[in-house]
């Protein structure tokens, strides 16, 4: 009997081990899943004491300089809004809201992102200086990120060239609450600060928690961070959930990440939001202009939406109609919220009295991502987020200011967000930072129309790692080491990056090469390296497969 007993535990061990080594990464990420609840205390909701105002107004709203509120959304497609012709589901959901913003004030249309992800984007335009300058060039990612992600990406056996990681490298960068921008660096928000405005942050972050990088230290007054990425909790009666089988990034956020915020603390005394996060964000920033709605203050809004996971309320995606696939539509519902978001902005600056001095600034970090599944996001521009085709990095970027600026302004000039902190600084008649070397360029003159014949700017940059990009003038160049190609587009002639020009333009492809050579020369490098280095199609989404011929970049990060 003991025997018997015996022979079957052992058989029962192996039969675990058997299916524990066939599927290590479901363990896995069940691992990470558990650490990742267990690792904060994470309490209640909680009602928030945002510093107030003056209960009377010293001077009337047009008579102190302008409130600023900055609203970004993340991974946020060139298509995804109606301003441009395009929407959600070939059209079907609408972005009114925002639609109206754009249609109240100016409407950059070729205007960037400052770089193909988020974090660097957002860099620049706190600081309006490039990476050359500040060293911060790669997204900050959690510890373990890079090893999962290459390890379901190998298991899932897909076309496209495999994920380049490196341990090595991996261990060498500081943790991930310590990848950030350096507390050195001067941001518009410690500029206004100075000013005299009152400063605030309310949800992304994404430049560093500790060692002086979190937005309590670098500027904003008070935060409301997003100490974590989920919309709600996967199963709140409330929400619907997209997963993506297809995307290794996505199962790891689903295992990585939590329902939490916190309070000017940096991520240290965690609690759940008071709801759907678009809309608390939202709610919070309403609390915020009513506070202060009797001196100036700056607000900067970065929503996490419609960044994945991608999940919405169940009311929206009812209201958004039978849309397919199930993801589109889970996607759509997550649009739809992030414009009732601005339409309850402008709704409260009204109801405030504060619309006509109020400046707000529309716009995503970069465009849409190819690893959701939806090819239409970026339309018509070639490429995805994780590249620097025009669908990377052209975004929206609408500035309603009704005080300076006419409604219906359009501009066709080249704009990118290293120009969002001398713009704000502009608007709020504040100096620019003593011994600071700006990239960016102010862009009131035009939006008003005031000075708007003598801006001159012919050259922006972007870099990531050996990925580096130039537009000059209508010329834009793409160079890459893995694969070792360039792409040469004359932009004013081919906006979509068809024809590539590198080897029938010699004389434009060295003058922009030498643009190239030259930003480079005095780069300060990364704060720190590149571990893993994704493929990225730039004509197919993650959900379709890769075929020989097709173009693809090694994405560094």
């Amino acid at each position: 009997m003991i025997k018997r007993g015996l022979l079957s535990l052992v058989a029962m061990v192996l039969v675990l081990g058997v299916l524990a080594y066939i599927n290590q990464n479901a363990l896995l990420l069940a691992l990470i899943k558990y650490r990742s609840a267990t690792e904060f205390d994470v309490g209640p909701p909680r009602e928030l004491a945002w510093d107030k105002g003056p209960e009377l107004a010293a001077e009337e709203p047009g008579e102190r300089p302008p409130n600023i509120i900055l609203i970004v959304a993340d991974d946020l497609g060139y298509n995804d809004i109606s301003t441009f012709g395009g929407g959600v589901a070939g059209g079907r959901l609408k972005t009114p809201h925002i639609d109206q913003l754009a249609a109240e004030g100016a409407v950059f249309r070729q205007s960037y992102s400052g770089a193909g992800t988020c974090a660097p984007s957002r860099a620049m335009m706190m600081t309006g200086r490039y990476p050359t300058r500040t060293g911060f060039e790669f997204t900050p990612t959690p510890s373990g990120m890079g090893k999962m992600v290459s390890r379901i990406a190998a298991s899932m056996h897909s076309t496209l060239p495999p994920p380049l990681y490196d341990a090595a490298l991996d261990k060498s960068k500081p943790s991930y609450e310590e990848q950030g921008l350096p507390p050195e660096e001067i941001t518009i928000a410690e500029v206004l600060r100075d000013s005299g405005y009152q400063t605030f942050h309310i949800g992304k972050w994404h430049l560093g928690r500790k060692k002086g990088m979190a937005p309590h230290d670098q500027g904003f007054q008070q935060s409301l961070l997003m100490a974590s990425g989920l919309y709600l909790p996967e199963d709140d009666p409330d929400v619907v959930n997209a997963r993506l089988d297809f995307d290794p990034i996505d199962q790891f956020l689903w295992a990585r990440m939590t329902y939490a915020a916190s309070f000017n603390t940096g991520n240290k005394d965690q609690f759940e939001p008071g709801g759907y996060l678009t809309d608390y964000w939202t709610d919070e920033s309403i609390e915020v202009i009513r506070a202060n709605r009797h001196r100036p203050f700056f607000l900067y809004l970065a929503h996490w939406g419609p960044h994945t996971p991608l999940q919405a309320t169940r009311e929206d995606y009812e209201a958004v109609g039978d849309i397919q696939p199930h993801r589109l539509r889970v996607y759509a519902a997550m649009i739809r919220a992030l414009d009732r978001s601005v339409g309850r902005i402008n709704a409260a600056l009204e109801e405030e009295g504060l619309a006509e001095n109020t400046v707000v600034v529309f716009t995503s970090d970069n465009g849409g991502a190819g690893y959701i599944g939806l090819p239409g996001v970026n339309e018509p521009f070639r490429g995805w987020k994780i590249s620097q085709f025009e669908g990377g990095i052209r975004v929206p970027l609408f500035m309603k200011w009704p005080a300076r600026i006419p409604a219906g302004t359009k501009s066709e000039v080249p704009v990118a967000h290293i120009d969002m902190m001398p713009t704000l600084a502009a608007a709020a008649d504040a100096p620019a930072p003593k011994g600071v070397e700006i990239d960016g360029r102010n862009l009131l003159p035009l939006a008003t129309g005031a000075g708007a014949e003598d801006w001159d700017r012919e050259t922006l940059f972007w870099q990531s790692g050996h990925y580096r990009v130039v537009r000059h003038g209508d010329w834009k160049l793409q160079v890459t080491a893995r694969p070792d190609k360039k792409w040469l587009f004359n932009l004013a002639e081919d906006p979509t990056e068809q024809n590539n020009l590198a080897s029938i333009r010699p004389d434009k492809l060295a003058e922009l090469m030498a643009l190239l050579d030259a930003h480079h020369r005095n780069a300060r490098g990364s704060l720190y390296p590149p571990a893993l280095e994704a493929a990225v199609a730039i004509d197919k989404t993650l959900a379709e497969p890769f075929e020989e011929g097709d173009e693809y970049i090694y994405w560094p990060n």
